[in-house]
This record gives C-alpha cells, sequence and structure tokens, in this order.
C-alpha cells in the first residue's frame, strides 16, 4: 500500500489506526531491534496496520516461526494477505483474542510481542486489559515491544511490567519512542 492510500484510509480510521503516517524504516528497524531473531519461534504483531513492520519482522525471523499480525482494518488485511509468506497468519480480529489463536496455532506463548496498537486513544480499561492479557500469553523471557509518539503512556507499562526500557527514534514522521518492556518473574 503506498503512502497517499495509506494517509487516507488513516484519515477514515483515525480512532483505530492512530497515524496518519508509515513507519519509516529507522522506525520498523528500531521496533525489531530487540527481538533475538535466533530464538523468536513464536511472534505476535499488534495492530500490523498495511504491514510495514510486518515485512521487517519476516524479514529476519527463522525459517520455522510463526508471525501471527492481528489488524482490524480490512484493508490494510487484505494489503498484508499480498504477502506471500508462509509463516504469516493475517488475523482480522480484535487483540484480546491473541490467546485463543496462539492456542489455534499450537501455542500457549509468544516469544515477542510488537505492537503499534493505539493505546493513547483506547479507554484505559481496555489499554490495561490488553496490555495484561500480553504479559500474560508473553514466555518468562519475553518482550514487549511498544511504539509511541509521547511518553506519556509510560506509566501504563510500568504499572503492567513494572519496566521499560526507551528507545528514541527520531527518522520518523513524527519522532517516536518505542518502548521494551520485559516479562518479569517472580521469584
Amino acid at each position: 500500500m503506498g503512502t497517499i492510500k495509506f494517509f487516507k484510509e488513516s484519515v477514515k480510521n483515525l480512532k483505530t489506526v492512530g497515524t496518519i503516517t508509515r513507519s519509516s524504516k529507522y522506525l520498523c528497524q528500531g521496533m525489531i531491534k530487540p527481538v533475538d531473531f535466533d530464538k523468536a519461534k513464536v511472534i505476535v504483531e499488534l495492530g500490523a496496520g498495511d504491514g510495514v513492520v510486518t515485512q521487517h519482522i519476516l524479514s529476519k525471523m527463522r525459517s520455522d516461526a510463526i508471525l501471527l499480525a492481528f489488524e482490524l482494518n480490512s484493508k490494510f488485511c487484505d494489503n498484508m494477505r499480498e504477502i506471500k509468506d508462509d509463516r504469516l497468519v493475517v488475523i482480522e480480529d480484535d487483540a484480546l483474542k491473541v490467546e485463543s489463536y496462539l492456542e489455534h496455532h499450537g501455542h500457549k506463548e509468544a516469544d515477542y510481542i510488537i505492537s503499534a496498537l493505539p493505546f493513547t486513544i483506547f479507554p484505559e480499561e481496555l489499554s490495561y486489559k490488553i496490555i495484561r492479557k500480553c504479559k500474560q500469553i508473553l514466555n518468562p523471557a519475553g518482550l514487549f515491544v511498544q511504539i509511541h509518539y509521547s511518553l506519556i503512556p509510560k506509566k501504563l507499562y510500568m504499572n503492567v511490567f513494572g519496566n521499560v526500557k526507551l528507545n528514541f527514534v527520531a527518522f520518523n514522521v513524527p519522532p517516536a519512542w518505542v518502548m521494551v518492556c520485559r516479562k518479569e518473574v517472580k521469584q
């Protein structure tokens, strides 16, 4: 999907898309940088959009790995379905159903969750519900990676994960923060 088509679709659906521009290659690289692709067998992408980050993930994934890419926008899903890669499963459904889709594909947990969901425009209760579900389905060494355009939502991740590592990506419109949360296992 081109920049103009993405812009038009984003303007029509801003409450679910959350941005009007595609992620730059620098932001895509920043979002996947924390992923250890040699070990990652199950990756979940939330808010996959038209697949720009998806393609970066697929380019680094192992041949026996799986990527479950969640997106509600049907035009974006149609665009992702054009990506010919057997490791990609496009899921046109709600992120809260991630656990049932993992189980359907023979997995109990994810190694990494990479998210571009626009939590700042979601009701706070829904944001917490999704993030808690993500923490629950991560394996003990798993990472949750989230993009934001400000630091205001950082407390959301601190409250759920107890830790947030920040990486700033200046070469994006607008500049963005990549928040990386490690699942802390109580000893």
